[in-house]
């Protein structure tokens, strides 16, 4: 689905601010900031949604042997 390393990596990119991700992917800053701290995993369906913003603004994510964001 997407890690949270690749999350902070793909704001970065975005120049996005947590609040910023929360808002696109209609989602609870506490879930965005929870997530990326590894607090907790969020349920299925906001990981789907914050990965699905960052793919709509242009960003891939790779997984496999050498997981990251292009």
């Amino acid at each position: 689905m997407i890690r949270r390393d690749q999350c902070r990596a793909a704001r970065g990119f975005l120049d996005w601010s947590q609040q910023d991700l929360a808002d696109a992917a209609n989602v609870s800053l506490s879930t965005v900031r929870d997530f990326e701290k590894g607090r907790r995993e969020p349920i299925r369906n906001n990981l789907f949604a914050m990965r699905t913003v960052f793919e709509d603004a242009g960003l891939e994510f790779t997984n496999g042997d050498a997981p990251g964001v292009r």
